[in-house]
């Protein structure tokens, strides 16, 4: 039998190993800043372009918010900016999203830190982003971006969708109490007590979360189970996929025809609205109709509020097709914005989040459009 071995060829004394070395300081000086470190052609750079010029139109509000004398705070530019990589990355905790700022040179530099300046605590960057939510700053973030949006012809204005989903609440179903119960005794587990409401009829008029009180119990459809939610609700345009409103209610069973009236009613020059088969209703038509609005929604087998007079035109198979781009946003909103299980309670604080979810996706959209060679 002949056997090859195989011989590592050898360095000659005082020629260079190809092998590098494995040496660590721990002690380094870098004269390069974070600017150089993210590639030209990288997404964020256009969304730090669009947000600065969000930011521009609402300096002057900022400026309002906050005193003239006292210790600097958190400046509310780098605070949505943070927010906003929190969406962006579906980083799922504030203190998961501290950390990482502190180690990206991609966060810092879209954040607007330097290598060398300390990152704020999870606490304190809390207690910044809730004098945010005492000024509305959400919805003036998100009509900013809007806006942008006009000024680039890329919202018509004229035609509409609008549907609702369910956002699961923080609390869970163990803290789904009855309103009038008495003090309980100290629970076996604190961190997971044993709650037995087997035969028990829990309903929202009668019971209450004791985690988030603004929550209400819900399911999507018959058979589904029942969970503490708030509903989301989007009016979307339908030329080019973007959120032109949004808000967010109690998780009722007429919330979403309800809020889809008060969204339609903050768009003056709309003309048609597209909508699923829930919105088939009298009510709803009639209250569309009412706004001078052609209702655009799917037609039911039986008992329609709408005949062939609405159906027949070309326009209505468009809104059609249009109104399947509602699920991608809502999609989004609860995959990579992270609002699938919420993370902060109160309606006023949802409210907050999901506004600013939404300012985010139209961020992501309007850089993918805007992109697009003419």
């Amino acid at each position: 039998m002949i056997r090859a071995y195989y011989h590592a060829p050898t360095v000659c004394e005082g020629s260079d190993a190809m092998r590098g070395s494995d040496e660590q300081t721990s002690d380094m000086f870098s004269y390069v800043v974070p600017e150089h470190r993210v590639r030209p052609d990288h997404p964020l750079r256009a969304i730090r372009r669009m947000t600065d010029e969000v930011f521009a139109t609402l300096s002057p509000r900022f400026d309002r918010m906050y005193a003239d004398m006292g210790r600097p705070s958190i400046p509310p530019e780098q605070l949505l900016r943070a927010l906003l990589l929190q969406s962006l990355y579906t980083i799922r905790s504030e203190r998961l999203l501290m950390e990482e700022i502190d180690y990206s040179i991609l966060f810092r530099w879209f954040i607007g830190l330097g290598m060398d300046e300390e990152i704020w605590s999870p606490t304190t960057f809390s207690k910044n982003r809730d004098r945010l939510l005492q000024g509305a700053i959400a919805a003036a973030f998100f009509d900013a971006v809007i806006d942008q949006a006009r000024q680039d012809g890329l919202l018509s204005d004229e035609h509409f969708t609008v549907d609702g989903t369910l956002l699961e609440a923080w609390g869970s179903l163990k803290s789904f109490r009855r309103k009038d119960e008495g003090p309980t005794p100290p629970p076996d587990d604190p961190g997971n007590p044993t709650v037995n409401f087997h035969g028990e009829s829990r309903r929202n008029d009668t019971h209450q979360s004791t985690t988030d009180p603004d929550a209400r119990l819900a399911r999507k459809g018959h058979g589904r189970e029942a969970k503490l939610s708030y509903a989301g609700h989007v009016l979307l345009d339908n030329r080019h996929g973007l959120v032109a409103n949004v808000c967010v209610t109690a998780a009722t069973g007429t919330a979403e025809r309800e809020a889809a009236l008060q969204l339609l009613g903050d768009a003056p020059h709309a003309v048609t609205v597209g909508g699923d088969k829930g919105f088939d209703v009298p009510s709803f038509v009639e209250g569309v109709r009412a706004l001078g609005v052609t209702p655009h929604v799917a037609q039911k087998a039986k008992y329609t509020a709408i005949d062939g007079r609405t159906t027949r035109h070309a326009g209505y198979a468009v809104s059609q097709r249009k109104r399947k781009l509602i699920e991608q946003v809502f999609g989004w909103m609860k995959t990579t914005g992270g609002l699938r299980k919420l993370r902060h309670c109160g309606g006023e604080l949802v409210e907050w989040i999901v506004t600013f979810t939404a300012a985010a996706y139209n961020l992501v959209r309007l850089r993918t459009l805007l992109m697009r060679p003419a």
